[in-house]
């Protein structure tokens, strides 16, 4: 069912008037994205028209932006991705993970976003393999999925990483899998001092090598001594590394990933209204507890549409990324591996083979399936529904 308000009909209203005041000042990857979401699923982008097997009624279809910024485009993508992740489940518990960046680091990032963020990941990575790999921890090689998240429940730049972890590793020696504790996978202080002295030591690499570049009121952290004194406060901060405890079982695994892989900075279920007062839209206040938790937020349009759009990534930038055992490379070996010292089997070949379900909707009037029977190209309305008229006269007795 469409929302009340989406985010494509605030573009749709306000965009040429943002782009027009910001001219100049927009990326040339802000401006596909709006143009991807306000012709998403309208006749600009083309689609077909499909039939009730059963009843006969018809609907038109529009075709989707598949941008994945949209947040009309995610569903459909998600659950393609989440099928093919399945096979992956290992049956342990899972632990979720969430490494997140301080203040003064995501002022950098906001920035920098390629390099930073692409720091994050990796030091991230390399942290939880470290310490698992550790013997006085975990002593062997884990499995991670990343996800990239760079915004707050208010749509504000909050750099964060979510880590999907299974609980326990391979040995070194690959002999024998090892289990981590039910409720416990690595200690969280131990993983922020590494974390912490990891990335700064690298983005101060990043820095020296000139790769990073400030702007406006960061301009003067171009030279170096303003730039160590600037992150000298963080350096000596706890890093925050949050753990949470292992979910119910694989189902509660894929139905939790399923929530973050795709998401974008604000979904249209959470947009309340959109007037001349600007756009208002519910959000967690996680400072506070319970039913006050949940808050309502009005903003100027022109400031809405700048979140919205600080929130997108670089061109190609992987904003899923798998290490250790589930790095690309080696996933495979890897789970055929863990499968074999955890004694489960294989999944089935079969299971590869089968069909992909279709996810359009059913028909409104009966519930059955619905076929395509028209195509039409972009920019093109169809023609109208199909005269049964004649048929029907023809078939009566």
């Amino acid at each position: 069912m469409r929302a009340s308000i989406e985010v494509a009909d605030i573009f749709r209203a306000a965009g040429p008037v943002y782009r027009a005041a910001h001219a100049g000042h927009l990326s040339l990857a802000q401006l596909k994205v709006m143009s991807a979401i306000e012709y998403c699923r309208t006749a600009a982008l083309g689609g077909h028209v499909e039939a009730c097997e059963d009843c006969g009624q018809w609907r038109i279809a529009y075709n989707s932006c598949r941008n994945r910024h949209c947040p009309k485009c995610q569903g459909a993508v998600a659950r393609t991705w989440l099928a093919e992740r399945e096979a992956d489940l290992l049956p342990v518990g899972y632990f979720h993970v969430v490494f997140t960046l301080p203040a003064e680091v995501a002022d950098i990032a906001f920035q920098n976003k390629a390099l930073v963020y692409d720091l994050l990941f990796k030091a991230a990575a390399e942290t939880m393999l470290t310490i698992a790999a550790d013997p006085r921890h975990l002593g062997g090689r884990i499995g991670i999925t990343a996800v990239l998240h760079t915004w707050g429940s208010a749509m504000t730049h909050h750099p964060h990483l979510h880590m999907i972890v299974p609980g326990g590793g391979i040995a070194p020696d690959g002999s024998r899998w090892i289990s981590s504790r039910s409720a416990f996978l690595l200690p969280v202080r131990v993983l922020g001092k590494l974390f912490r002295r990891l990335f700064l030591t690298r983005l101060v690499a990043l820095h020296d090598a000139g790769r990073l570049a400030f702007f406006r009121s960061m301009a003067h952290l171009s030279a170096r001594q303003a730039f160590v004194r600037h992150l000298s406060p963080v350096s000596k901060k706890h890093w925050v590394v949050y753990a949470k405890a292992p979910f119910a079982g694989p189902e509660a695994v894929l139905a939790y990933v399923s929530r973050y892989t795709h998401r974008v900075a604000i979904s249209n279920r959470r947009l309340i209204a959109f007037d001349k007062s600007g756009v208002t839209f519910r959000y967690k206040d996680y400072r506070r507890d319970g039913a006050d938790r949940q808050q309502v937020m009005t903003l100027a349009t022109d400031e809405f549409i700048r979140r919205f759009l600080f929130h997108i990534l670089p061109r190609g930038f992987h904003r899923i990324r798998h290490y250790g055992l589930l790095a690309g490379s080696a996933r495979k070996t890897s789970l055929a591996r863990a499968r074999e010292l955890l004694n489960v089997a294989a999944p089935s070949e079969d299971d590869n083979s089968v069909e992909p379900t279709d996810f359009r909707p059913p028909c409104r009037c009966c519930g059955g399936s619905m076929i395509i029977i028209e195509t039409f190209e972009r920019w093109r309305q169809p023609r109208g529904p199909p005269d049964t008229t004649a048929t029907n006269r023809e078939n009566s007795p």
